[in-house]
């Protein structure tokens, strides 16, 4: 049965705290096999401390929930607002869709884009987590549904991505999908 204790200088809200104890425990249970109701997780705060002959009172910035700076940059693009969209986006982003077109512009993909479909939306089943050192991978899968460019309508077309973020900003977007298959029926 584990018992995990974190210390934290003050200042971190309890939002913040939550997430922190949550993913600790869920890394914990993927390392040892222990059931939820047999790992502990907590937050001692302490006031200050000393390291490298410096004094600290006060912890680091959080780090804004990745999945929802996903969700808010493809809401962004589904509404087309690029500016916001862009907001969102690592200055050395990269784009990798189906059949290996990398992109590293929201221009270059909508100029793709154009030549494929007239409109595209998604339907997202779930968005998932996942922590890879200082970047958080998150991985989204639903359905698409739009309009090819002779007007027919499509739905139903399954899709993944996958993103990396890092301080708050997408990195790296992974694209996978079935639209090809639909698009020669």
């Amino acid at each position: 049965m584990p018992v995990v204790s974190i210390t934290l200088l003050p200042g971190y809200d309890p939002d913040t705290q939550h997430r922190m104890v949550n993913h600790v425990a869920n890394a914990v249970r993927s390392v040892i096999a222990t059931p939820e109701a047999g790992t502990t997780v907590f937050i001692n705060e302490v006031s200050t401390y000393r390291r490298d002959g410096k004094v600290f009172s006060g912890g680091r910035a959080a780090h804004p929930v990745a999945s929802e700076v996903v969700k808010s940059f493809l809401q962004a693009m589904q509404e087309r607002d690029m500016p916001l969209a862009q907001s969102f986006l690592h200055p050395e982003f990269v784009m990798c869709f189906p059949g290996g077109v990398q992109m590293r512009t929201l221009p270059e993909l909508i100029a793709w884009a154009q030549q494929r479909y007239s409109t595209i939306g998604k339907n997202y089943a779930q968005f998932e987590e996942s922590w890879q050192g200082d970047a958080t991978v998150v991985f989204c899968h639903g359905t698409l549904h739009g309009t090819w460019l002779n007007g027919e309508a499509f739905e139903g077309i399954r899709f993944i991505d996958r993103m990396e973020v890092r301080d708050g900003l997408i990195t790296r977007q992974d694209v996978w999908n079935d639209l090809a298959e639909h698009r020669k029926a």
